[in-house]
């Protein structure tokens, strides 16, 4: 009896034992449940502070020492050993992850033994002018190997010979302005256009070659590329005369890698040939400098140019076609031996896995490869990715934290051959990404000019970055915050006062997870005083002159500018990642349609008759966005009273907001644009870089005066409304209550 009497004392204290631990566990448990300050015992702001105070503007200078010291052009060995070096950094930093992750892709080289060049031949075929075959070398980098010279990636091979026709900017108004009203053909020419206004692949696929035009030479003129009053490279950050722009020519539409659209470039996919590639030009095209362009400009016969058509060389800019009188018989002729081959990418993917939600992923990525240097673009982006990588290394191993959700961490390869490592991620992730993707923030060049920040964004991420600007540094105005500098230089001129952001485009690594994909997206970097510095982008784009001292000597030489928007870019992904309920604004998006469809229709209205004549409306859009509106702000006032206890409520009004942005890709895709799924954002047909609101409305009412079939052009005017419509009719369906 004693025995039994031992054991059953035994068990009851094993019992008691397990009581204390459950109820303890329990209590723990309990007080850290999610709550209206977070997952965690601290509210996630005193988080979000540390993460930011740990960022070093001398962090930044030293990452961009390190990642321009060479030159590292996509499928280069060069490029190569930094995808293995911020791979082993990362790692090092203290990320739960980080591999490189490859694609075999089409990639664009010169020929290193027969150079790319153009001449002026004489009647007897003599080269009597040969443009130069590379850029003259910054000091300090004589001895550099491996600087590819200037020129146009995916050119096709050719050496077309013939009259040249100066086209302006290669616009499709200028190609028509050429036919239309001065009766000049640019079939079978050389046409020369200058860069800037938009994509180059526009001015080449889009433009020269449907005016069948045989070639096209491109080149930066001082009115669009040297700012007044600044010295050229090296005494100032102007182009200097032998500076060129190096760059893809594609139309891709979003199509990833050409030679397999839509798929994953791996060893398993088929590959079309390349004379069916996608976005291929079928024409010879070659960059030069402006010391070149004079001399072909400067003998040009023909008329006067147009009002707006005159840049800033020393020449007339006569039209063409052809050279003036004397030298009538002389004629342009392109030598280009450019090869494509299939060529091995790396992207390195880093992750911090989430503690609560891990199957919710933000994702912060931005290329790695460079033209040559990379000196803004894209190192500036990809030093900035670098130290927020280290600085959230840092709070998980001091601080202990961890996000609620998922991070990624990409360093893209082959951005500037068309988008390829970030798409191809993309498309072989598709699946996934479309169920657990919440945000992008891009993070390419991190600075182009150096008055204010610029930041775009969808419509739901705005309320977000104006919050975040308010608790970040301005780097111009001691005791000033990041927006409120912002503010007073960039305010919206319409209907409202804030700090103005813009609509998304194109030409960055992006475009697959915002245009294709349906993620919500933004990015920012600091910019130039877009009302009075008319030149387009920076001045050394795409050039030799891209140098870590350019960016230290004239951008940034404190790279505060570049911390503020390390910071900007850091507390976008930190706020998405660890905010219990997700801070994207329904409201902000609705006000926002509502602006963008009454200037898709006063667009329109320009043409009040044909409307009339035609019966085209826009009731049915104007209708879907009340009904958006409504549905958005009903929405809003539920999440006021939500229970941040209650996980199954939080985790679906989470997915309301993450999938709203989903609900405006139409499978169907653009007209002729399968890639570009976006039915509210997505770029105009006519220019890659510019972002348009109801891109479908919109080409269908570009140009629509010189339509040959009236009828027909209307026609698809309606039915791209009606597409718009039920696009947003149906979002606004997703924000009702849950049945």
């Amino acid at each position: 009896m004693g025995f039994l009497n031992s054991g059953v004392c035994k068990w009851i204290w094993c019992l008691a034992g397990v009581g204390v631990v459950f109820l303890v566990g329990f209590t723990i448990g309990w007080f850290a449940r999610p709550t209206k300050t977070g997952h965690s015992g601290a509210p996630p702001q005193s988080f979000l502070q540390e993460f930011l105070d740990e960022m070093r503007a001398e962090n930044i200078r030293e990452h961009l020492r390190n990642l321009t010291r060479l030159p590292h052009l996509a499928g280069t060995e060069q490029n190569l050993r930094l995808a293995e070096q911020i791979r082993d950094k990362w790692l090092q930093y203290g990320l739960d992850s980080a591999e490189m992750v490859h694609y075999d892709v089409l990639l664009s080289y010169p020929n290193e033994t027969n150079p790319n060049y153009i001449s002026i031949v004489d009647d007897r075929g003599n080269q009597v002018f040969n443009t130069s075959l590379s850029e003259p070398v910054p000091k300090g980098y004589e001895d550099v190997p491996n600087i590819v010279p200037p020129y146009s990636a995916f050119s096709p091979k050719g050496q077309p010979e013939g009259d040249m026709v100066y086209v302006n900017y290669g616009r499709t108004e200028d190609f028509f302005m050429l036919q239309r009203d001065m009766g000049i053909n640019c079939s079978g020419k050389i046409v020369i256009a200058r860069y800037g206004k938009i994509f180059r692949g526009n001015k080449v696929v889009k433009n020269a070659m449907l005016a069948g035009a045989k070639g096209i030479v491109l080149f930066s003129d001082p009115a669009d590329y040297c700012a007044p009053g600044v010295q050229p490279y090296p005494d100032g950050w102007n182009l200097p005369g032998g500076g060129a722009q190096r760059g893809n020519v594609l139309n891709l539409n979003g199509a990833g890698d050409p030679l397999t659209p839509g798929y994953p470039a791996k060893d398993y996919t088929y590959r079309s040939s390349i004379d069916e590639g996608a976005g291929l030009p079928n024409i010879p095209v070659h960059p030069i400098g402006y010391d070149d362009a004079v001399v072909l400009l400067r003998n040009m016969g023909g008329p006067s140019p147009p009002p707006g058509w005159k840049g800033a060389l020393d020449v007339s800019y006569r039209i063409g076609p052809g050279f003036v009188d004397g030298l009538a018989k002389h004629k342009v002729r392109m030598s280009i031996h450019t090869n494509n081959q299939v060529t091995r990418i790396y992207n390195v993917i880093g992750k911090i896995r989430g503690a609560i939600e891990p199957d919710r992923y933000i994702i912060l990525g931005g290329h790695r490869d460079a033209w040559v240097f990379g000196g803004i673009d894209p190192s500036t982006g990809a030093a900035v990715v670098h130290e927020i990588v280290r600085s959230a290394g840092k709070l998980m191993g001091r601080a202990g934290w961890r996000p609620r959700r998922t991070m990624i961490f990409a360093s893209w390869d082959a951005e500037e051959f068309g988008l390829l490592g970030s798409t191809e991620w993309a498309e072989e992730n598709a699946k996934a990404l479309q169920e657990r993707a919440v945000a992008y923030i891009n993070a390419d060049s991190a600075i182009e000019g150096m008055y204010t920040l610029r930041v775009d964004c969808v419509p739901s991420l705005h309320t977000l970055v104006y919050d975040v600007t308010k608790k970040i540094s301005s780097p111009d105005e001691e005791g000033v915050s990041l927006y409120d500098s912002w503010h007073k230089k960039d305010n919206w001129t319409s209907d409202r006062d804030a700090p103005r952001i813009s609509k998304l485009g194109s030409g960055s690594d992006f475009e697959a997870y915002f245009i294709r994909l349906g993620i919500a997206s933004g990015r920012a970097r600091y910019t130039k005083d877009r009302k009075t510095e008319k030149y387009s982008n920076y001045p050394v784009y795409h050039s030799v002159y891209e140098t870590f001292e350019l960016v230290e000597r004239f951008y940034d030489p404190s790279f505060r500018k570049l911390l503020a928007v390390a910071q900007v870019r850091a507390a976008l992904v930190f706020q998405l990642a660890d905010s219990p309920l997700l801070p994207l604004d329904c409201p902000e998006y609705a006000d926002a349609i509502a602006k963008y469809a009454r200037s898709i229709a006063e667009l329109a209205n320009r043409h009040a008759q044909q409307m009339l004549q035609y019966q085209v409306s826009f009731d049915a859009l104007f209708s879907a966005v009340d009904n958006f509106t409504a549905a958005a702000t009903a929405f809003h006032e539920r999440l006021d009273t939500l229970d941040l206890t209650n996980d199954m409520e939080l985790r679906m009004a989470n997915d309301q907001l993450m999938y709203l942005e989903r609900a405006f890709v139409d499978p169907l895709g653009l007209p002729g644009r399968p890639f570009y799924r976006h039915i509210i954002f997505a770029p105009s047909s006519h220019n890659k870089y510019a972002g348009e609101s109801f891109p479908g409305i919109y080409d269908a009412l570009f140009d629509i005066h010189n339509a040959p079939d009236q009828p027909r052009a209307w026609d698809e005017v309606k039915r791209q409304i009606s597409i718009a419509a039920f696009t947003v009719h149906a979002a606004a369906m997703t924000l009702n209550p849950v049945a």
